[in-house]
């Protein structure tokens, strides 16, 4: 009988993940991604940006971000196109209503639009499978960097890099790369949980 051939799952993620970071750096990252995946959703402000040539495209957007449900996505900056909104579906990343200048054209092989930046971000740090993790900085800010693969559409690889600041588990900065290039990136200007966790007293800007 084989026996030593039957390692527990759990086991073997834990000596993995020891392997790439330690005990506690695994301890840290299992706890801030429950308290995403445990929240009954949040309310976050980002200047998002996709620098892909040609389809260069700016905005900061205001998210209010549901898991399993509709997350509404609002442009507050440029003012010319201020108030358009977005509202987007957890499951499929269908847009409701859209405007035209919340889409920058087919990113990448998945076609991602930059309204949907924000949630993917979010529903990567709850469900996305990790990567990597390290601490670093980011502006001068200590961070707990995330990177988390999601299986895309049409089978595109998404990876979602996100950095938490150490002090209170709030994002800082985000990034969507796929299929190796990074086609936009996110600068967390505001942040707060609905629940789990409180905003932090400057309401998390960077």
């Amino acid at each position: 009988m084989r026996r030593g051939l039957c390692v527990p799952m759990m086991a073997l993620l834990v000596l993995l993940t020891a392997c790439a970071g330690g005990e506690t750096g695994e301890t840290e990252t299992v706890d801030l991604r429950q308290r995403y995946h445990d929240m009954a959703g949040c309310t976050m402000e980002a200047s998002v940006v996709c620098g892909q040539e040609g389809l260069e495209w700016e905005a900061l957007l205001r998210c209010e971000y549901t898991p399993d449900g509709e997350s509404t996505v609002e442009v507050l900056e440029p003012e010319i196109i201020a108030g358009v909104k977005a509202v987007l579906s957890d499951s499929d990343w269908r847009i409701e209503y859209e405007d035209a200048c919340l889409n920058a054209g087919a990113l990448g092989s998945e076609e991602i639009s930059p309204a949907a930046c924000l949630p993917r971000l979010m529903n990567a740090l709850r469900d996305g499978w990790l990567l990597e993790e390290n601490q670093e900085e980011w502006n001068g800010t200590a961070c707990l960097r995330l990177a988390v693969d999601q299986s895309g559409l049409q089978d595109g690889k998404i990876v979602s890099s996100v950095w938490l600041r150490q002090e209170d588990g709030t994002p800082l900065r985000g990034e969507i790369a796929v299929d190796g290039e990074v086609i936009l990136t996110a600068d967390f200007t505001s942040f707060s949980f609905c629940d789990t966790i409180e905003p932090a007293e400057d309401g998390g800007a960077a």
